[in-house]
């Protein structure tokens, strides 16, 4: 039969703490079904190197009815499994959580409420978040940057507690992009998103496995994927350097003929040779983003690889 709710969690290296994910998860949907929410969970490892693909297939073999498991053959990255997820549900409601219980399960069922209110997007807003003071500071920063130029409107990006109506994952499934930011690509096929706030926890087990690296690069993929903004304000801002470049190569022209040659000013020249050097090598990095997008994209690579699919047959 299929389910009012799916549920979808990607799991990379989560071994330690999923026991304590299932004791907290199936219960809020246990109770979720009892009012008449039918549901179902699609896990998707991706590529773990633990024994989480074991403890999945267990879980599996406990509560088969509901429990749906995808099992990549390598490690695609969360997007990837987020979006392998989707393509394997069945649910009129759709919602992602992380594996770490920093979001409570039991705030899914806030989530489908506000879903039957007619929405087709509901965000989520962390009440107080749990994370280290220098990583909300910067969350904040590249939230107000990131909506500054893609023009989208999501208060908290670093939440994957979201609900997705069935349309809108329909859309994302047609879409075949290398590099997409889950949330944003929704947002932009919602008719009617509404956010709420819910609650945030500290991590049940393990570490992070976003690191400073992998979250500059997920900002690069939001921005540059959703938006040319950022070609177009270098290409401004490398106007204005040529046009100030000009003015002090005619300014210097004129001194030298009035005043004369002179060597204390070669440092000065130094230092703006090389912050035009500097950013002329911005430049170049900034187009071979958007070049490398389209170089990954021309390809025509699978995303990800399903090795397996553990479902119940109906």
């Amino acid at each position: 039969m299929k389910p009012e709710l799916s549920v979808v969690i990607p799991i990379y290296n989560e071994q330690a703490g999923l026991a304590k994910l299932f004791a907290r998860l199936y219960p809020a949907l246990d109770k979720l079904a009892a009012e008449g929410v039918s549901y179902e969970v699609v896990f998707v490892n991706d590529g773990s190197r633990d024994k989480s693909a074991e403890i999945l297939s267990d879980q599996f073999r406990l509560r088969p009815d509901v429990t749906r498991v995808v099992l990549f053959n390598g490690n695609y990255g969360q997007h990837m499994a987020i979006l392998a997820g989707f393509q394997a549900t069945r649910g009129d409601i759709i919602v992602t959580l992380d594996a770490d219980l920093q979001n409570p399960p039991e705030e899914i069922g806030a989530l489908v409420r506000k879903m039957q209110e007619g929405y087709d997007y509901v965000g989520s807003i962390r009440r107080k978040r749990q994370d280290s003071v220098w990583r909300t500071w910067a969350s904040k920063a590249m939230n107000r940057f990131r909506e500054k130029i893609t023009r989208i409107k999501i208060t908290d990006q670093g939440n994957m507690l979201r609900a997705y109506g069935r349309n809108v994952i329909d859309l994302i499934n047609q879409c075949s992009e290398m590099n997409t930011f889950v949330p944003a690509l929704a947002y932009t096929f919602s008719r009617n998103p509404t956010e709420i706030t819910v609650e945030h926890e500290e991590r049940s087990a393990g570490e992070s496995k976003y690191s400073l690296y992998s979250l500059i690069r997920l900002n690069f993929d939001l921005m540059t994927g959703f938006s040319i903004v950022p070609l177009q304000l270098f290409s401004m801002f490398g106007m204005i350097l040529s046009a100030g470049s000009g003015a002090l190569v005619f300014l210097l022209l004129i001194r030298r003929f009035v005043l004369g040659a002179e060597a204390e000013g070669v440092f000065t020249l130094f230092a703006i040779s090389f912050f035009l050097i500097g950013t002329v090598l911005f430049g170049i990095g900034l187009l071979g983003e958007y070049v490398g997008r389209i170089y990954q994209q021309v390809r025509g690579r699978p995303r990800f690889v399903v090795q397996t699919i553990l479902e119940q047959n109906d």
